[in-house]
């Protein structure tokens, strides 16, 4: 039996700013934006070529906005990916190294492959990173 998970919840406080930042900014896909009754409305969307949606919406989860960390996206090209979100007006740290000290600023010359990273937030907090896999075992 497969078991994927499809659907991630990002709590926030204004469901259309959330709306905008995630389609806008950062080219997520909206699969829908359905509002059952003025107390539940659920927006989800989709990062291009992903399996795995994100919802934000009114009524929908008991977390206060801001407070999922740890949320992340893969990519082959993590500077490709820092370059498309500062053109798209996404605030974005530094390209970062995972190793044995934690992360700090990477190399121009590092290979990133799974230890480069890319932290950003949304405008509630939700915190997000970037993370470059360009082969896998």
């Amino acid at each position: 039996m497969n078991w994927t998970l499809e659907v991630v919840i990002v709590p926030v406080s204004d469901v259309d700013r959330a709306k905008a930042f995630y389609a806008e900014k950062l080219g997520f896909n909206v699969d829908h934006d359905t509002e059952i009754s003025a107390d539940l409305r659920f927006v989800q969307l989709t990062p291009p070529g992903s399996g795995c949606s994100i919802v934000v919406g009114k009524g929908v989860n008991q977390m206060v906005p801001g407070s999922q960390q740890g949320l992340q996206l893969v990519v082959n090209d993590v500077r490709a990916a820092r370059a498309e979100l500062l053109s798209r007006g996404v605030e974005v740290g530094e390209v970062q190294i995972a190793g044995p000290g934690g992360f700090t600023p990477a190399p121009d010359d590092a290979d990133l492959n799974n230890v480069g990273f890319l932290p950003f937030v949304d405008p509630d907090g939700n915190g997000w990173a970037v993370q470059q896999i360009t082969s896998r075992p």
